[in-house]
């Protein structure tokens, strides 16, 4: 079966947006791939201090989404930024929206945070098995209906 894909359309009413009505194309990772991406966050984010439920370990993305991506921003930024940098691998552009032709982004293809910010919730959106993350949320957070805390890291002494 092939990896899921999503065309994103940039919609926005703001004429001075420069990635307005740019269309991008998001592949899915291979399994292996996403699992360990996950793991990797994972694995900071222990080791930063934060508080990982032990059913989500094994949860790659899914286990990372259900805390929140914000959850990373605890981190040091040579932890995060391979990690991010990995997640727009799955991105193309679509150069012309009325070809199916995509390629490879560079450094100018997307000029707005804005835009950034949006593709990597949809990328993480992509990735997620929406059951398998409700679980795993309610799993961690008992019968509650409380959000996770997520990205909470209790920074302690070096001692």
């Amino acid at each position: 079966m092939a990896r899921r894909t999503t065309r994103i359309t940039i919609t926005t009413d703001d004429t001075e947006n420069r990635d307005r009505n740019k269309v991008f194309l998001l592949t899915e990772m291979p399994a292996e791939q996403a699992e360990e991406w996950g793991m990797r966050a994972l694995l900071a984010l222990t080791a930063a201090g934060a508080e990982v439920p032990d059913d989500f370990e094994g949860g790659g993305m899914a286990a990372v989404a259900a805390m929140g991506v914000q959850a990373l921003q605890g981190l040091r930024f040579e932890d995060v930024k391979p990690l991010w940098a990995e997640m727009f691998e799955c991105v193309q552009i679509v150069p012309d929206p009325s070809r199916e032709f995509a390629r490879k982004l560079v450094p100018d293809d997307i000029e707005e945070i804005d835009t950034r910010l949006r593709l990597r919730k949809e990328i993480v959106e992509l990735h997620v098995n929406f059951s398998r993350l409700e679980k795993l949320s309610k799993s961690a957070l008992g019968s509650t209906n409380q959000p996770l805390a997520a990205g909470v890291i209790t920074r302690t002494s070096p001692a």
